[in-house]
């Protein structure tokens, strides 16, 4: 199930990538890197912080979904379009991929027996960390800092999971009804404009 949010995920952080690359009106090259970056970054970054082959660098299906992702928008000209980006669909495919991303990286740091701050701090950087290299190098704020309640569903995923873990809990039913509160809690967020206040 999880492999499949994942890839949803994929496709999902691909577009934003090519949306944003577009924006700024970035060449193929730029396209690439910025898209790259945002779809797989952060997993990128989650395996170096725990000493590990990157998962992108030893396996090909993920490279193999953003190329596809990049081809298929290119051909049906999607960088010439309206963005996306604010449509139901769009929201729901990238909530899904934030929450799969932030459960995998609290996972993993459980699974690596990492304290509080390092599940908190895998489970963010797996989620947001490609979309904040990627805003840094186009010279932008990055998303996560400056959209209310994204991140933070992150951190929440996070935290959540090392309470199941401590309670010797952490089943796949839990983890279930976890990524469908996450995606609830996203979509309500970004459509009630939630924010945290100063």
């Amino acid at each position: 199930m999880f492999e499949v949010a994942d890839s949803i995920g994929i496709i999902a952080f691909s577009m934003s990538g090519f949306f944003v690359a577009t924006r700024n009106s970035l060449d193929l090259l730029g396209v690439l890197i910025a898209t790259f970056l945002t779809a797989l970054g952060g997993g990128i970054m989650r395996d170096i912080t725990i000493n590990e082959i990157p998962y992108t660098f030893s396996h090909n299906y993920p490279a193999f979904i953003v190329m596809n992702v990049i081809i298929f928008m290119i051909i049906f000209k999607f960088h010439k379009k309206d963005s996306i980006e604010n449509k139901p669909l769009f929201i729901i495919s990238d909530s899904i991929g934030l929450v799969s991303f932030s459960i995998s990286g609290a996972l993993i740091a459980i699974s690596h027996n990492l304290n509080l701050t390092g599940v908190l701090a895998l489970s963010f950087i797996t989620a947001v960390g490609g979309g904040i290299a990627r805003d840094i190098i186009i010279n932008e704020v990055p998303f996560v800092f400056k959209t209310g309640f994204y991140g933070t569903i992150s951190l929440l995923m996070a935290l959540a999971l090392y309470i199941l873990n401590e309670l010797q809990i952490v089943t796949t039913y839990n983890i279930v009804i976890l990524f469908i509160v996450g995606v609830t809690l996203r979509v309500i967020a970004f459509y009630q404009k939630w924010s945290i206040p100063l």
